[in-house]
């Protein structure tokens, strides 16, 4: 798989489907999944950040630079402590994949090892790449690897990890993230909803890898989960600038005092569910990073916000893809998380 991550930084398991799949813009894809047709099956439009949006970037990559920098040192060495040195990392494509260079990165720096790190696929509703768990099984003992995200919203992809790992005796289902607002793991860099700035972007901060792919007349038996390469977008590829703005804060690491909020997040999400009506869960998004996501890649009906956070400079990325899509924002009691994205449902209009 092509990326423009250097090999020594990542390894990518997946099979490069470029030129063999073409993109959908969000409303017609919107209506495909709500129909019943699976997310991987379809690739989105990336969408082409506007200047406004990219100072939004700009801005909170400045202001969370330093705290994401900490979240990763103390995840880092919470890993360490807990796995030891021959710990394998195994990031899940694609959002795990920078946070996954980060941990490498720091633990080079502060404990002077280079741990194998490798990128692969999980899907919600179809599961992890087999063909990839092999490969990995092949080579590292089943206790080496560790499980990498950039944070959990309402644990979703923790639940299908926990179910696929049940086919693989000895190996952990654990995750490690730096943001866990939802309260589902211990192996987190932070419970608050704070911003990862990579989240803001897609694949023109991840390597220019697009997400995941699953077909089965392009993906085989034997294959990889696929992706594709977006070498068009080389020119807006900030993946590196990301990894340097981060890593120079390692050095200047000071643990801070955060604020815990009891309960899980999930109990959450289905009391926002209740309120506004939604039946489905899956069409509420929780946390900045997935509310992001609701904004770059789906059909978004509101945007909540924490009542507390008018002014946040974490949001102000938010604020400005909403205003470019017309979406309608309402400051809203949230406990765990700061943001919360709502998607449409196209039955209704």
């Amino acid at each position: 798989m092509r990326s423009s991550y250097k090999k020594e930084d990542v390894e990518f398991l997946l099979k490069d489907i470029t030129g063999l799949v073409k993109p959908q813009p969000a409303d017609e894809r919107e209506r495909l999944i709500q129909s019943g047709r699976h997310y991987c099956e379809m690739l989105p439009l990336e969408y082409v950040p506007s200047d406004a949006y990219m100072e939004a970037y700009e801005e909170a990559l400045k202001h969370y630079a330093a705290p994401v920098a900490a979240a990763v040192g103390k995840l880092a060495d919470q890993i360490i402590e807990k796995r030891g040195y021959s710990v394998v990392l195994v990031s899940l494509a694609r959002a795990g994949t920078p946070i996954g260079i980060l941990l490498k990165r720091y633990m080079r720096m502060k404990y002077k090892i280079t741990v194998p790190h490798y990128s692969i696929s999980i899907i919600r509703g179809r599961g992890i790449d087999h063909n990839a768990m092999r490969y990995l099984l092949k080579r590292y003992q089943k206790e080496q690897l560790l499980f990498v995200d950039g944070w959990i919203g309402k644990g979703a992809i923790l639940k299908e990890l926990k179910k696929e790992m049940e086919c693989y005796e000895g190996v952990s289902w654990e995750l490690a993230v730096v943001a866990d607002p939802a309260n589902m793991t211990t192996l987190c860099g932070t419970h608050e909803d704070i911003l990862i700035p990579s989240s803001c972007l897609n694949s023109t901060v991840s390597g220019l890898v697009s997400r995941t792919f699953l077909r089965n007349d392009i993906i085989g038996k034997n294959d990889f989960h696929g992706a594709v390469y977006y070498g068009e977008l080389a020119d807006c590829d900030r993946s590196y600038d990301f990894i340097g703005k981060i890593e120079a804060e390692f050095s200047q690491c000071i643990s801070r005092e955060e604020q815990t909020v009891s309960g899980l997040g999930i109990d959450e999400v289905k009391k926002i569910a209740g309120y506004f009506g939604i039946e489905d869960i899956n069409l509420v998004k929780p946390g900045i990073g997935e509310a992001t996501r609701v904004l770059l890649r789906r059909v978004p009906w509101k945007l909540l916000l924490r009542q507390d956070c008018r002014g946040d400079v974490s949001l102000t990325h938010l604020l400005r893809l909403a205003e470019e899509k017309e979406v309608p924002v309402q400051y809203y009691p949230l406990e765990h998380y700061k943001a919360c994205g709502l998607i449409r449902k196209l039955a209704d209009t």
